[in-house]
């Protein structure tokens, strides 16, 4: 099983990202698949969710400024990212979830400038 991240990079505040995610090697249904994300000194939090069947959620800090999607025949997760601001600032991981395991993607950098 292989996440592959893709799509961060710096940007400057109130700009756009879109972040991807393809997952290889899954042997098992796909369940939940989300975005997390960890700022340097913080622990690792949760920044968006999305069931199966396309249920989202997402971390109160969102505000409504991002949007999960996922395309199931493909185990593609995406996260479009608008109005960025510097805290968002911080390494973006993939999770996806199966009925055995979960795993993890290699994080990808988002840098938002001031």
């Amino acid at each position: 099983v292989q996440l592959v991240e893709s799509g961060g990079g710096l940007v400057q505040a109130g700009g756009s990202l879109r972040l991807s995610c393809a997952a290889t090697g899954m042997f098992f249904a796909v369940d939940n698949m989300g975005w997390y994300r960890q700022a340097p000194g913080k622990q690792r939090e949760l920044v968006a969710g999305i069931s199966s069947g396309g249920r989202e959620n997402y971390a109160d800090f969102v505000n409504g400024r991002f949007t999960i999607s996922r395309e199931n025949r493909k185990n593609t997760l995406h996260l479009q990212m608008t109005s960025l601001k510097p805290d968002d600032t911080a390494v973006y991981y993939c999770n996806v979830v199966t009925r055995f395991a979960d795993y993890w993607g290699q994080g990808t950098q988002v840098t938002v400038s001031s």
